[in-house]
């Protein structure tokens, strides 16, 4: 899906025609007492994360870089990252500097659009700013594969206090990302998201890049520009390769 200002973590509201985000209608997040919890990495067959044991960092080596450009209210997204990300993680995660990035567009005031409009910009900064205080990807993207469950109803309040209780997540401190200086560090923080994806010359959601480069495309419900082909496995074995090729 190719790529609008901002409710905070309240029930959805009918976007408004310009579809802009601007700290200007930020309003306070409802803070939820702080939760805490052992996350566990894995899938289940229909897509959840199961418990089972984390696999260690291989020690010294060096990583090889994967990226995911989505919008957090992007069905494409949701099934990239559930048919290909998580499973491939579940196999390489300790060879892989793994990032979430979003895609939209910077607004000539300052603020940005979201072709989803702006309860996407709102889900874009709460995802982001859970990468920020939680940077292992077993916790991020788990809480994120978890919001995608319901992506069209993102940013409800319910939806992402029931995903933070799942994966650990304290709300408050995502509120406190999200609101700090009136809404401006969350927005710094879209912004900067926006433009790294821009610079990278990506314009779909999911765009998957791996060693800096554009590895695959999932648009429209069907995987495009796949010269490595878009299975898991496809993917488990590009970045082996590169990981080996990195660490001879």
């Amino acid at each position: 899906m190719e790529a609008g200002r901002l409710p905070l973590l309240a029930k959805h509201r009918q976007a408004s025609p310009a579809r802009r985000l601007g700290s200007s209608i930020w309003a306070r997040i409802t803070a939820i007492a702080a939760v805490s919890a052992l996350v566990f990495w894995g899938l289940t067959q229909d897509g959840f994360f199961f418990h089972a044991a984390p696999m260690p960092p291989v020690s010294g080596s060096k990583l090889v870089p994967l990226e995911a450009h989505i919008m957090s209210k992007c069905p494409d997204a949701r099934d990239c990252l559930h048919d290909l990300i998580l499973p491939a993680m579940q196999q390489v995660y300790e060879k892989t500097n793994f990032t979430l990035s979003f895609i939209g567009q910077q607004a000539a005031d300052g603020g940005v659009e979201c072709k989803h409009g702006p309860a996407e910009c709102m889900g874009n900064i709460i995802e982001l700013c859970a990468s920020r205080l939680y940077p292992d990807p077993k916790i991020y993207l788990g809480f994120t594969m978890c919001l995608f469950r319901d992506y069209q109803d993102i940013p409800e309040q319910s939806i992402v206090e029931d995903c933070a209780l799942e994966h650990g997540i304290d709300i408050e401190a995502i509120n406190e990302c999200a609101t700090l200086d009136d809404g401006e560090h969350g927005m710094d923080l879209l912004r900067r998201s926006i433009r790294h994806s821009k610079d990278a010359g990506v314009t779909y959601s999911c765009t998957v890049r791996l060693d800096e480069q554009v590895y695959c495309i999932r648009d429209d419900g069907q995987w495009k520009e796949c010269p490595s082909g878009g299975g898991v496995n496809d993917l488990v074995l590009a970045v082996e390769k590169l990981w080996r090729q990195a660490n001879e």
